[in-house]
């Protein structure tokens, strides 16, 4: 395993750089296997830095063709340089200009990592380390510059030509078929937020008016064909602007903001300074080729990116360590903004799933570390669910503590006082310090410490002396280098339902309930008695999830049906259908139970007679059963997959049963011909009605085949029709592949709807499944080059089959892992994400967890690894 190019980077030993670079000109003169870069630097000593270095610039894959310094060109004794660096001795100018020309070949870059050039679209990727791939530079976030860039190309091979910033000259070449841009940005941003693209993209526009009254043109532009799909994502695009200026204040600040979608790209998208650069995915739309959770994820991302011109670029951080301070702060930003636009409830549910499946995995796992890492050998490795979710939770606990009105107040002292610096998590937090008046340092600790905190609570009541003693406990499980774990400042919304469903009056003695039920566990132990308690009540803890940690109590099933049917917090009601199945699914796992207690089924009639047209969406958060993946997490150790899988599937097969009847009324009574919409009423009807098919099926799959049979061949929309295929997908037979072909069949020339051909397929918990994934892997549509098919095929079945991926001969495990070795010499970014497959390896039984290590082993033992992937070998088998 190659580790001697990956130091261990430390926070600790962050300084400042010796050298700053106020301005930069680029001229880039595109072509397809030998771009030319001419970067022109304006240096100067930095204050803070340490005089007479030497300066060192970094460089990844490079070619040298020039190098001068005001003028001159240097000689070689006064510098160094190889494709991964270049060192300029010393001593140097105060102040000077220095000019680079370096060479590239965009074609050959299948990294996909600064500029590359992929269906015919030249294009960048600069974070976290990708500038270095384009030009020598001090590639860090804390070197801020003025950047000014000039494209040149062939009119045919690249009409369009974006960068960073304002548009200000364009023209000809004469004499020749090619011409250039010059576009200028003149906030301070790293080298990370460059950008540019060239190619021949259509494009969709419109003006937007900001709160002061200035126009700015908005586009997208998408590979030719695509125009008529953009039209939703440029909706959602104005619709962040708008909210951005009414929620937190912030109005757009240049005079164009472009979205580019191409359709090779690592990442989901990027928050380049006025050119944001899209994977495809999340930006084309029709109601023939994208569902409503498409739909959702592009007004989420669209968002995401938007929010990070001042959460990102307009204040950045200090260094790589500081990474949550722009991620985790715009992930919690673009989940307000999808909660007002939506049901916040049904938001509030979906984030929490996705945090419980992914970072929960995380941090029981060997790949836990903390929001704000200590140390890192490859950042890319970095760009994690702990990171982004997370740190959101993080932002979302503190407006909970301190209030929303001071949250809004630390806001504007965050913006106002760090606006065009590099910042850091206490420069953020010394914000809301200020404008709360509380002492945060206790809090912090959020960013520091790795791992799920577990919180236990047990009820006592007193009907003589009318009062309810609630204990609670905390208890934070060892993570990988911190064995021994402080306790945690942990936000508890709470409320009292008496067992006749009324919501009591909470009234206590201690003084440590603060307005709307909030009670703050800081410490390993605390009691809170309320008094005045006339029945005996049932606690709703932890309401609208308060806190990003794991609940354990004393609720017997009938607390439970309480909560399930009464409680006023529509988190806490889902969270209680979710215990009761977890419950039921796990006594199946244990070989306690062969059927579902009739009280949950007939709660569920209940439920759904309440509110199954009032909030359809909602109600398919709650017909969806906890995962596969979530009962694991509860079983924690010795998990066996399999046994969970049918477990899993006896529950719902009965609940089917029982409800067959209520469920085909309802089906048939969300059934519209009106013309399809995304709005979220419409998705939140659509989402039930999938919901209740695939309960149909798994009760009847006679009943459920035939429904879905015509669901798929009638349906007018992705939704529907997806919908229906992902419900016949799991009934075995020639009526699944007969769809399965006319599907692909439909779609044989969108390569993103095909996407979902192959995550479909990739997930069928069959033995047969790996054959399958083989044989489409030779499929003309699928690629190695394209992450977006590895991630539809090879990640969706390390991610989501685990009954397959998890094999007990291990086959699965050495699909994934033979697959990575491969692909880790053209991508190695995309051949780690998959290798994360394997966190949470060490829960499983003894005979799983012997083939996983073994697949491990195979991958760290590969010569001549990347970076990336070593990285992800060598902490998952420590």
């Amino acid at each position: 395993m190659r580790t001697e190019n990956a130091p261990v980077i430390r926070l600790e030993d962050y300084r400042p750089t010796d050298f700053l670079i106020d301005k930069v000109s680029l001229d880039v003169v595109l072509e397809p296997t030998a771009t030319r870069v001419t970067a022109v630097l304006a240096v100067r000593g930095n204050p803070a830095g340490r005089p007479g270095s030497p300066l060192v610039l970094q460089g990844d894959e490079l070619k040298l063709l020039a190098i001068s310094l005001d003028g001159e060109r240097l000689a070689p004794n006064r510098y160094k340089a190889d494709p991964q660096g270049l060192a300029i001795e010393a001593p140097l100018p105060e102040a000077f200009t220095l000019t680079i020309e370096t060479e590239i070949n965009p074609s050959a870059n299948t990294k996909l990592m600064g500029l590359y050039r992929s269906s015919g679209i030249y294009c960048t990727q600069c974070e976290a380390e990708g500038f270095r791939r384009i030009t020598y530079f001090l590639d860090r976030p804390d070197v801020l510059s003025v950047y000014t860039t000039r494209i040149e190309a062939a009119r045919d091979d690249a009409p369009l030509l974006l960068a960073n910033g304002n548009l200000i000259e364009r023209g000809e070449i004469a004499g020749t078929n090619r011409h250039f841009a010059v576009w200028h940005d003149p906030f301070p941003k790293p080298s990370y937020l460059f950008a540019l693209v060239g190619g021949r993209l259509d494009t969709l526009a419109e003006t937007f008016i900001t709160a002061s009254g200035r126009e700015v043109e908005v586009a997208i532009h998408v590979e030719a064909g695509k125009r008529d799909r953009a039209a939703y994502a440029l909706d959602a695009l104005k619709r962040s602007m708008r909210w951005d200026e009414r929620v937190f204040g912030r109005e757009y600040d240049l005079d164009v903001f472009n979205v580019v979608a191409v359709s090779d790209f690592n990442m989901g998208a990027m928050e380049n300074k006025g050119l944001n650069v899209f994977n495809d995915k999340y930006v084309l739309a029709s109601s023939d080729t994208a569902t409503d959770a498409d739909y959702a994820g592009i007004e989420t991302v669209i968002a995401h990116e938007y929010f990070h011109n001042w959460t990102g670029n307009r204040i950045t951080c200090r260094d790589w360590f500081q990474l949550c301070l722009k991620e985790g702060l715009t992930v919690f930003r673009d989940q307000e903004f999808s909660s007002d636009e939506r049901s916040r409830p049904v938001k509030r549910i979906a984030d929490v799933r996705g945090l419980r499946r992914q970072q929960f995995a995380e941090d029981s796992g060997p790949l836990a570390h903390p929001v704000r890492p200590r140390s890192y050998r490859e950042i890319n490795n970095f760009y994690t669910a702990t990171v982004y979710e997370k740190g959101a939770e993080i932002v979302r606990m503190l407006r909970v503590l301190i209030g929303a009105d001071a949250f809004r107040r630390g806001m504007d002292l965050y913006f106002a006082h760090f606006d065009g610096t590099a910042a850091t998590i206490e420069d953020f937090l010394g914000c809301f310090a200020e404008a709360s008046g509380r002492d945060l340092t206790h809090f912090a600790q959020w960013y520091e410490q790795a791992g799920t905190p577990v919180v236990t609570a047990a009820g006592h009541y007193d009907p003589a002396a009318r009062s309810f003693r609630l204990d609670l406990t905390q208890k934070t499980p060892p993570t990988p280098g911190q064995a021994e774990k402080q306790p945690m400042v942990i936000p508890i919304a709470l409320g009292l339902i008496g067992e006749s469903g009324r919501e009591l009056t909470l009234t206590t003695a201690e003084g440590n309930l603060i307005e709307n039920g909030l009670f703050v566990l800081d410490g390993a132990s605390a009691s809170i008695t309320f008094t005045g308690v006339d029945e005996r009540p049932v606690p709703s803890l932890l309401r609208g999830f308060s806190a990003p940690v794991k609940l354990e109590t004393d609720l017997a099933e009938a607390d439970l049906f309480v909560l399930f049917r009464h409680d006023s917090d529509g988190f806490n009601q889902w969270q209680a259908s979710q215990t009761l199945a977890t419950r039921f699914i796990l006594e199946a796992v244990r070989g306690a139970r062969d059927d579902v207690d009739a009280r949950f089924t007939e709660a569920l009639v209940h439920f759904l007679d309440q509110r199954a047209e009032s909030d359809p969406a909602f109600a398919a958060q709650v017909l969806a059963l906890p995962s596969e993946a979530d009962i694991a997490r509860e079983i924690g150790r010795d998990i066996d997959p399999a046994a969970i899988f049918d477990a899993h599937m006896m529950v719902k097969s009965r609940i089917g049963a029982a409800l067959g009847e209520r469920l085909e009324a309802l089906y048939a009574k969300l059934h519209s011909s009106a013309p399809y919409s995304p709005d979220a009423a419409s998705a939140g009807r659509r989402a039930l009605r999938n919901a209740a098919l695939s309960l149909i099926a798994a009760g009847d799959p006679a009943a459920g085949e035939k429904l879905a049979g015509t669901q798929f061949k009638d349906a007018d929309n992705m939704t529907e029709r997806f919908g229906a295929l992902a419900v016949l997908a799991l009934i075995p037979g020639s009526g699944r592949e007969e769809a399965l072909a006319a599907f692909a069949a439909r779609y044989r020339d969108d390569p993103l709807v095909l996407d979902k051909w192959f995550a479909l397929q990739a997930s069928i918990p069959e033995a047969e499944t790996l054959e399958r994934i083989k044989d489409l892997m030779r499929h003309p549509a699928f690629s190695m080059g394209n992450p977006n098919r590895v991630r539809a095929l090879l990640g969706s079945f390390a991610m989501t089959n685990a009954t397959q991926f998890n094999r007990p001969d291990g086959k699965g495990y050495d699909l994934i892992a033979e697959t990575v070795i491969t692909l880790d010499r053209r991508n190695p970014q995309i051949a780690a994400r998959l290798l994360t497959a394997f966190r949470t390896w060490r829960m499983l039984e003894a005979g799983r967890r012997e083939k996983a290590e073994a697949a491990l082993r195979q991958v760290a033992a590969s010569p001549s690894l990347s970076p990336d992937v070593a990285d992800i070998a060598g902490r998952s088998l420590q």
